[in-house]
């Protein structure tokens, strides 16, 4: 008898990609799918798919190296539970960017043995995700490395300091409402479609942040995010008190320094957060914490300029705890097991993603297993 193979997702605006990833999955035994039922995708992500959940299960039930297609009837992260059970796989398969620590910890208690799959076209295909379907832009995202809320004004008002960025190139599908600007990015893709025009970073970060907030904008999204998103390189915004603009921005092109952040920080996928979590709930702004996210910030950039590893992960991990003293929903429980089991073979750690969403971020000496490197957009990259 063959195994039961089992890869459960959206599969919305199905193309080569999805084929590739269930064709190579269907090599290990017969293929169930169970995908995402319109609710839960519109739960999760906060949109409903291009193509409804009947129409789906339908095409990929025509394939024919899938065996059966079901419609998940669980919620949440982990919709598919009640197909497990029912299919009792032998074996679970993911793509790099789905390899979620909740699923590596299921298929350990169910004793299912997980597959974890490169994305890798057909030969002679370009490479195909539903994102890249979705807005065909080569626009980047960004990571804010410390000092991240200080940009606002209800923060920076009460001590001054910088944010540090890096520009992101999409080498994989990001998750959306990951805490790597990707609202932001949405805003700069409706603006420009495929990718950034020429021109000065700095004007085109004002118009990108001035679309995204016209006047009357209850809630504003900080600069950092359209700057970070166009500003390529290393950056540092510091912000006085008061003020939604940065006084001051420098950017840092060294090669050596860039490549050095490259070889050294890590994500690990997190399970996406209820499209109802408010991360500015239960807020503790205080002068202490501004201050010390600020110091936090300014020693991290000094480690970073020096390529001093250890002083770099000790202040991204100071920056992190500064930000969850004033912001508690920035941190949710059901994260502690992933940073248990990661945190100890970091130097430091923070999460993108209030709460979940994103990615736990690690600065790390040494590589670590099931974690994602990223590539920091070049100036002439634009």
């Amino acid at each position: 008898m063959q195994k039961k193979v089992l890869v459960s997702g959206c599969f919305d605006l199905l193309h080569s990609g999805h084929i590739a990833f269930l064709k190579n999955a269907a090599t290990y035994g017969d293929l169930y799918v169970c995908i995402g039922s319109d609710k839960t995708i519109y739960d999760l992500k906060g949109r409903y798919p291009v193509i409804t959940q009947d129409e789906r299960k339908y095409m990929i039930e025509s394939l024919a190296c899938v065996k059966e297609c079901k419609i998940n009837k669980g919620s949440g992260l982990l919709d598919f539970l009640g197909e497990l059970e029912e299919i009792k796989p032998a074996v679970f398969v993911v793509n790099e960017d789905g390899n979620t620590p909740n699923k590596i910890e299921l298929c350990k208690t169910k004793n299912i043995e997980l597959i974890v799959l490169d994305r890798v076209p057909s030969e002679g295909l370009p490479a195909r995700s539903t994102t890249s379907l979705r807005t065909n832009s080569i626009i980047p995202f960004r990571i804010d490395l410390a000092g991240g809320w200080l940009d606002q004004p209800y923060v920076n008002k009460l001590y001054a300091g910088p944010v540090i960025t890096i520009s992101i190139e999409p080498t994989i599908e990001f998750n959306n409402r990951s805490g790597m600007a990707s609202s932001t990015r949405n805003k700069a893709i409706e603006l420009w479609k495929a990718q950034l025009p020429e021109g000065d970073p700095i004007q085109l970060s004002k118009i990108l942040f001035s679309y995204e907030n016209p006047p009357g904008t209850k809630n504003v999204a900080g600069s950092q995010d359209a700057l970070g998103i166009v500003m390529p390189c290393l950056n540092y915004h510091h912000y006085s008190k008061d003020n939604y603009w940065p006084s001051e921005i420098k950017t840092i092109e060294d090669e050596t320094v860039l490549s050095w952040i490259e070889d050294h920080i890590y994500l690990i996928p997190l399970d996406p957060r209820s499209n109802s979590y408010d991360v500015l709930a239960k807020t503790n702004i205080s002068e202490e914490g501004a201050k010390n996210l600020a110091d936090a910030a300014i020693t991290c950039w000094d480690a970073i300029l020096k390529k001093d590893l250890q002083a770099f992960g000790s202040a991204f991990l100071e920056s992190f705890h500064a930000q969850i003293a004033m912001f508690p929903n920035m941190f949710d429980d059901s994260i502690k097991p992933t940073i248990e089991k990661y945190g100890p073979k970091s130097i430091g750690y923070k999460l993108s993603g209030a709460g979940g969403g994103g990615y736990l971020i690690l600065i790390a000496k040494e590589p670590i297993e099931n974690a994602i490197q990223i590539k920091i957009r070049r100036k002439n990259l634009m």
